[in-house]
Order: C-alpha cells, then structure tokens, then sequence
C-alpha cells in the first residue's frame, strides 16, 4: 500500500520532528533524498539555478564520500545538505548501536544537525536517541518517484493533486529516479497556482 502522505499519527509518535510547515501561505519546500549522484544531481542543480530554488538534500554516506565535488557544489549553490544514513539502514531491522553508528559515520561526510531515516522508518529508541541531536525531517509528499512500476506521468499527478501551503516534498537524485523528467513541469504549475519554493524553516 503506498501513502503518498505521512501517516497522520506519525505526528504523535514523532512530536518533535518536521513533516510539514503549518502555515497557510502557499509555500512548498524540495527535498532531495539518496544522492549525490553524478548524473541525477548535476541536473537537478541545474534545474534549480535556473529558476533560483534552494532546496535540502539529505544525502547517502556512501555516496558522499565518493563524490565529495558533488557535496561542495551543492553547498556552493545555496543548498543545504542533510544526512540520510551511511548504509540506508531500514530502522525497523537494525538494533539502536548499529543504527545510531551508521548515522555518525554519514556525519562525517553529510550533517550532524539535519537527519532523515531511510524508507522513513525509525523505532522510537533510535528516535529518542537521534532527537538529542539531530532536526529530525520527514515529508508531507511522496509520489515515489523512484518506482518504476508508478510511472512519471502518475507522480506527477500525485505531485499536483496533493498540493497544499507548507508542504514538503521528497524526490530523489538517485539513478532509478524519475523526477528529472516531470520536476520543471510542475515547478512552473505550482508556480502558476501562486505557490513559492523556498529553502527550509529551520532555523
């Protein structure tokens, strides 16, 4: 079953983390998961120069470290960088040591202040844990835009029929994403249904 919406309780199991900003300004905020990678990133920082929109990227350890010229440039436009893991561990399967080991050791080439669990998935000990230090961010819009039996056409809908002020949005910049084929389209809807991308409130 696919929730292109964060679970409603989610809110209560993770009151301190970041699912959308509650406002009624029309507002939406882009969010880049399991990157750098140097196809899907370089045009999606292309993408956003041309029409000057920050974004946040919480990226993959791994990947990080292997392609730290991704990592500066995306910081040298303006982006901020946040961290998705060392080894896209599913929360749900890892114990708190391993988990909370695999998010320091992605620190050392992402963040240490903004995190986002793989799949979305996280116990609340490994919540607990990672709220002492971490802006915890999951995300008001999934169109799953890295499942190729969805379909970019179908994302795209998705994208515009759950739009509404202060959401935040998750793509990926990964090599089975499918964003880089309908994200300038529907910047230009939201744009001419009187929405602003902005960078994310966090302070």
């Amino acid at each position: 079953m696919r929730l292109f919406r964060s679970c409603f309780i989610s809110g209560w199991i993770y009151p301190d983390a970041i699912f959308r900003n509650r406002t009624t300004e029309k507002l939406l905020y882009l969010t880049f998961d399991d990157g750098p990678d140097p196809d899907s990133t370089s045009q999606l920082l292309d993408l956003l120069k041309k029409y000057n929109i920050k974004a946040l990227f919480f990226c993959d350890g791994r990947a990080a470290e292997n392609y730290p010229d991704l990592i500066d440039k995306i910081k040298s436009d303006g982006h901020l960088i946040g961290n998705h893991g060392y080894n896209h561990l599913n929360g749900w399967l890892t114990t708190l040591n391993d988990y909370i080991t695999d998010a320091e050791k992605a620190a050392l080439y992402t963040s240490s202040s903004l995190f986002r669990p793989p799949f979305g998935r996280l116990r609340l000990d490994q919540y607990r844990k990672l709220n002492e230090t971490y802006k915890i961010v999951f995300w008001d819009i999934m169109p799953y835009d890295f499942d190729s039996r969805l379909g970019s056409k179908t994302s795209l809908e998705i994208l515009k029929r759950k739009i509404r002020p202060g959401s935040i949005i998750v793509l990926h910049d990964n090599k089975t994403s499918n964003s880089h084929e309908y994200i300038e389209e529907y910047i230009l809807f939201a744009r001419d249904e009187g929405y602003k991308f902005d960078p994310l409130f966090l302070g």
